[in-house]
């Protein structure tokens, strides 16, 4: 019988780790770390993040520093927040929720954050670390999608080295280090795409298959192999007819209902890698308050 993975409950175990270290460190110290939010504009989805990423902050004891700004903000103004919360003490992580507005350089802008602030783990400096930490180095500020999907293939208790492992998509933010962390757990390692030549053939031949490629139900079941495990990263909104009447549902990159007939394990969508992408930004501002206070 296949393995639904629940991405939630990995989530909830994770977060409830870090809500008994900040006790620890309330009782020890009377301090605990601080996450700067920061979001320009107001695109609905993003709020709907932010509210999600503040709320679990602060069920975990994390404070919480808000600051959102008006569409009109400058990237000048923009930087010189960043640079003011770089400097301050009760600020640990920095969280730029994007997209940022067009008139903004997002690359300018996560360059331009303290790397051992960088709650997001996008910053070119942990972005090196991460290409050459050594395989067991927990102090790594690690891009959180990425580091939730290895969690929930540990999750698993199945032999990671040696597997052959696909990824599919090649983002900054999930594609290219999901390879680097699969690399380091001994994985061979393929990063595929929508461009890839066969790219069904590339996947039929994967132990792993890690889907970031922002296609809806793009992985067909034909392509997994019996017994391979799947980790979909992908969240598409799609219309569908529901008895005559045009509803929106949210769906992977992997066509799930033929998926699962074939996998060993698979995340499902809703519900599988999103809670843990908001767990391990929570990790991260954790080990950015140890690593500058410890």
């Amino acid at each position: 019988m296949t393995i639904i993975i629940d991405g939630k409950k990995i989530a909830a175990d994770l977060r409830n780790k870090l809500k008994n270290e900040i006790i620890e460190l309330k009782n020890t110290y009377g301090d605990v770390p601080g996450l700067a939010v920061v979001q320009v504009g107001y695109v609905a989805a993003s709020s709907v993040y932010v509210k999600a990423k503040t709320k679990n902050a602060l069920e975990v004891g994390i404070k919480v520093i808000d600051h959102h700004l008006e569409d009109s903000t400058t990237q000048n103004q923009l930087l010189d927040l960043i640079k003011t919360l770089n400097d301050q003490n009760n600020v640990n992580g920095i969280l730029i929720q994007l997209p940022l507005p067009k008139h903004m350089n997002e690359q300018i802008i996560l360059d331009s954050i303290n790397p051992s602030k960088d709650a997001d783990g996008f910053h070119p400096s942990n972005v090196g670390k991460l290409s050459i930490a050594d395989h067991n180095d927990e102090n790594l500020l690690i891009p959180c999608t990425p580091y939730g999907c290895l969690l929930m293939l540990r999750g698993l208790n199945i032999e990671l080295m040696g597997k052959n492992a696909v990824v599919v998509g090649r983002s900054n933010i999930v594609g290219k280090p999901m390879a680097q962390l699969l690399l380091k757990e001994s994985c061979t390692v393929t990063i595929a795409h929508s461009k890839t030549k066969n790219l069904p053939e590339v996947c039929s031949n994967a132990d792993i298959i890690i889907a970031a490629v922002g296609k809806p139900e793009m992985i067909k079941g034909n392509w997994i192999k019996k017994g391979a495990v799947v980790i979909d990263v992908g969240i598409n909104r799609i219309d569908i007819k529901n008895n005559g009447e045009s509803k929106t549902v949210l769906v992977g990159d992997v066509n799930y209902k033929e998926a699962v007939k074939k996998a060993f394990a698979i995340s499902p969508v809703p519900g599988g890698v999103g809670p843990m992408t908001i767990a391990c930004l929570l990790r991260n501002t954790m080990i950015a308050y140890k690593n500058s206070n410890l």
